[in-house]
């Protein structure tokens, strides 16, 4: 029985020295972060494919056991719109080959202008992929979650290669408004759609964004808390990203949320303790 949990990078300035070692060099900065969770989402890659030497090294960092769900490039999925992207697929997915078997499942995060008109083209694009790995995919465009016909629509595209369907769980963000400079700039980024909860495949991928008050974060995660329960009882392998605003917590916040969904079913494998010779949770770095 396994839940993975994340956030959205594995580095952030506000975390060192408060919960990672504060002088870090790229070669240790994601196997600091894995001491404390055991997925990452790959968003770097929507803006650049990384060159292979960079990919081994996050190899080289991880366990066999730490999950990546990387995102598919931009010029693929925004720019080409899934169509005639054969070469950059194929280019891609050869520069993530290092990463093996912890690649959870590669993203193709869709434009809010992705609709239900689009499904075919998403179909087709998912037929000509490898069938060696795993996808998911992650829609934006409201009528995928207020109309059933297209709910469905999209459903049936996903089923025939086991594709999972990840949702963005904004609904806390969107409860109220912001508060901060980094709430507001969530409330004009972040796409504003209904929760959705409904499993797809043996390995659900959920990413959940909270506030800046921790206590409305772990709020509106109640339900979620309970989903992923029930999905280990089914005997499925969740992953939950945690975000927040600034993400400056998310990386404790993680570890919470697998606590509180380990707390129901005390059968769940724990996570590794964090980095020993980090600061612990909250403490700053001294000299002494």
């Amino acid at each position: 029985m396994r839940l993975h949990v994340g956030c959205a990078m594995w580095t952030h300035a506000r975390w060192q020295g408060r919960y990672l070692p504060g002088h870090l060099g790229p070669g240790d900065r994601l196997r600091a972060y894995a001491t404390w969770c055991d997925a990452v989402e790959g968003n770097t890659t929507f803006y650049a494919t990384p060159s292979r030497a960079a990919v081994e090294s996050w190899a080289a960092q991880t366990s066999d056991d730490f999950r990546f769900v990387i995102k598919l490039p931009k010029p693929i999925t925004h720019e080409r719109r899934l169509v005639g992207a054969e070469a950059e697929v194929a280019a891609f997915l050869e520069a993530m080959e290092p990463l093996g078997p912890r690649v959870h499942a590669f993203w193709i995060q869709l434009p809010g202008s992705f609709s239900p008109a689009d499904a075919g083209t998403l179909a087709a694009f998912l037929r000509r992929l490898p069938r060696e790995h795993r996808y998911a995919v992650e829609v934006r465009h409201r009528a995928f979650f207020e109309d059933e016909r297209a709910e469905r629509l999209l459903e049936r595209v996903l089923a025939p290669v086991d594709a999972e369907w990840v949702p963005f769980d904004t609904t806390v963000m969107f409860a109220s408004p912001p508060t901060s400079d980094a709430e507001r700039d969530a409330w004009t980024k972040k796409p504003r759609v209904p929760r959705r909860t409904r499993a797809l495949t043996a390995r659900p991928i959920v990413r959940y964004l909270g506030r800046d008050a921790e206590k409305h974060t772990v709020e509106g995660w109640r339900p979620w808390v309970e989903q992923v329960t029930r999905w280990l009882r089914e005997g499925r392998e969740p992953t939950v990203f945690v975000h927040t605003p600034d993400n400056a917590d998310a990386l404790r916040l993680a570890r919470r949320f697998h606590d509180e969904v380990r707390a129901g079913v005390p059968e769940l494998e724990p996570l590794p303790d964090p980095m020993p010779d980090g600061p612990a949770p909250d403490e700053p770095l001294t000299l002494f």
